[in-house]
C-alpha cells in the first residue's frame, strides 16, 4: 500500500473513481463514498448520492482504518474534519442494513422465496441467480442445497434472526433471489460488505465483479 500522502479529490466523472489511501482505480459500485457535513464530520454515502465532492475509498477494512488514523479525510478536503472513531463500524452497520432492506425488496416484488424446499427447486430449475444462506445455518445443509449447482454464488452474511424478519417466519435458514437487478445489487453490497467487515463475519462467495458493474450501470 502506498504510503504517499493522497492527492485532492479526484473529478467525479467517468466510469472510474480513485481510492484516496491506495490510489488504485475502481467502479464507484464496489466502493465506499463518503463526504463532509456541513458540521465538518465525515460521513459515509453508501447509496453515493450525498451533495458534495466525495471521498472515495476502497471496500477494505484496514484501507478504512489507515484512512481515519492518517488524516486522510482532512488532506482530501482540504480542510479540518471530524472523523469518528467508529466509522468503518458505522459502513459495515450501512452494508448489513442495506442488504435486509434489498432482500426485503426482492420478497415484496416477487423475487424472491425462502425455505429448503422452494430454494432447492428454484436451483434444480434454474431460476435461482444467488442463495442466501444464514451465517448461523448449517454447512451440510448448504452443502445439499447446492448439489448439482456448486457453482451458483452465495451470500452468507445475513442470520436466520434477519432472515426471518424479512420473511415474517419464525425461522428462515435458506432464501434465494431470481436472476436480475436486485440479484445483482445485493451482490455488490456482499462484495463490499466482506471487505470491510470485522474477522468474524462469514462471509466469502460473490457474484463475479461483472454482476457488480451490471448493478452500478
Amino acid at each position: 500500500m502506498s504510503g504517499d500522502l493522497p492527492e485532492a479529490y479526484d473529478d467525479e466523472k467517468g466510469p472510474l473513481r480513485r481510492c484516496a489511501v491506495t490510489r488504485e482505480q475502481g467502479q464507484p459500485s464496489q466502493m465506499i463514498r463518503f463526504v463532509v457535513s456541513p458540521s465538518g464530520v465525515v460521513v459515509p454515502d453508501l447509496d453515493a448520492r450525498l451533495p458534495g465532492r466525495g471521498i472515495w475509498l476502497s471496500a477494505r477494512r484496514d484501507v478504512l482504518e489507515q484512512a481515519r488514523k492518517r488524516g486522510v479525510f482532512a488532506r482530501a478536503a482540504r480542510c479540518q474534519v471530524t472523523v469518528p472513531e467508529d466509522l468503518p463500524a458505522q459502513v459495515e452497520v450501512g452494508l448489513h442494513r442495506r442488504m435486509v432492506e434489498l432482500l426485503g425488496l426482492a420478497r415484496r416484488a416477487g423475487q424472491s422465496i425462502s425455505g429448503f424446499m422452494k430454494v432447492r427447486e428454484w436451483v434444480t430449475q434454474r431460476r435461482a441467480g444467488v442463495i442466501v444462506h444464514a451465517s448461523d445455518g448449517s454447512r451440510d445443509e448448504l452443502g445439499r442445497l447446492l448439489s448439482g449447482a456448486r457453482d451458483l454464488p452465495v451470500v452468507e452474511a445475513l442470520s436466520t434472526e434477519d432472515l426471518a424478519k424479512v420473511f415474517g417466519r419464525e425461522r428462515v435458514v435458506n432464501a434465494a433471489l431470481a436472476a436480475g437487478v436486485l440479484a445483482s445489487r445485493l451482490c455488490c453490497e456482499n462484495k463490499r460488505f466482506s471487505g470491510v467487515a470485522d474477522g468474524g463475519s462469514r462471509v466469502r462467495r460473490t457474484f463475479p465483479a461483472d454482476g457488480c458493474e451490471q448493478a452500478g450501470q
